[in-house]
């Protein structure tokens, strides 16, 4: 899985907070909330794009007690990553009561038309419950613990946008059997719901493509746990000098990606939390059943 931008309708207003760690530099044109972020090294200038959330007092909660953010019917507090509304390419299955992007295969080269998308409301000790099916040969993701990154580019100044997976953790959603990505990464770290490219789900017991396949995210204070099809298959924690030592030996280290291993380092920021996000990858994926309990 790798990733993209983009997303879902909400408010707009933009507040821009400080961000990771590193020496804070204030911005002349930006408003009084606005704030920049430079560290000392080679993580350029940057910053977090902070819109209205959705009010989750408007989302009904079920007999368990998790807050229903799909009704199978509307978008209501989703939109794209870095956008006001969700683009063009996902859509509504009312056969499915699923969230679907229509892809076309190829890859993670979106378009206007598409990108990633997210539910417009920081969450930060909570379960996450949906389940996911994927064409044959598909790629996706759920990320959590998001933030909207924006740098700046130092020859030309101007800022753009960040890939959503450069903040986030992401679970991966995969066909196993026929997209190579399964085959690819180290002791099937880039299978199904493994932590992309850190550490793979096991036992393995995904179901294959055109079929319903469930997943539970669990972040409670720290501790991450993945669950597919009703076996817990990942175990891992946040803010330790394990999840250090993880980002350090795969392509978010420090040497090879400042800004996306000081983000993730710090993942969830200052307030440790953060947006929900299903991703474009090119391929056609569907989403339903989502669900939230808060554990704060």
């Amino acid at each position: 899985m790798k990733k993209l931008i983009y997303g879902l309708s909400c408010l707009i207003a933009t507040g821009l907070v400080a961000c990771g760690g590193g020496a804070k530099t204030s911005d002349n044109k930006e408003t009084a909330d606005s704030t920049t972020t430079k560290s000392e090294s080679k993580v350029p200038e940057y910053r977090v794009v902070d819109k209205p959330q959705a009010d989750l007092s408007k989302f009904a909660k079920d007999k368990d007690g998790y807050i229903v953010i799909f009704d199978g019917k509307t978008f209501e507090g989703w939109r794209g990553y870095g956008k006001d509304q969700v683009p063009g390419k996902w859509t509504i299955d009312a056969a499915e009561k699923a969230i679907k992007f229509n892809g076309a295969g190829g890859g993670e080269a979106q378009d206007g038309d598409g990108g990633d998308i997210i539910f417009a409301h920081k969450f930060k000790n909570f379960e996450l419950e949906m389940e996911w099916k994927v064409s044959k040969g598909g790629n996706s993701g759920i990320f959590y613990l998001a933030q909207e990154i924006e740098a700046k580019d130092p020859n030309t100044g101007e800022w753009r946008m960040e890939p959503i997976y450069i903040s986030a953790p992401e679970c991966q959603v995969l066909d196993n059997e026929n997209h190579p990505d399964a085959k690819m990464g180290v002791d099937g770290n880039r299978k199904s719901s493994s932590l992309y490219d850190m550490i793979p789900a096991k036992p393995q017991n995904a179901k294959p493509f055109g079929e319903w396949n469930k997943i539970k995210i669990m972040v409670y204070k720290g501790t991450v746990l993945h669950t597919q099809n009703d076996e817990n298959v990942v175990e891992y924690h946040l803010w330790t000098q394990q999840w250090t030592d993880m980002l350090q030996a795969s392509k978010f280290s420090a040497e090879k990606w400042p800004l996306a291993f000081e983000l993730l380092n710090n993942c969830g920021g200052a307030n440790r939390e953060g947006v929900i996000g299903l991703q474009d990858h090119g391929d056609d994926v569907w989403f339903r059943n989502i669900r939230v309990k808060v554990l704060d």
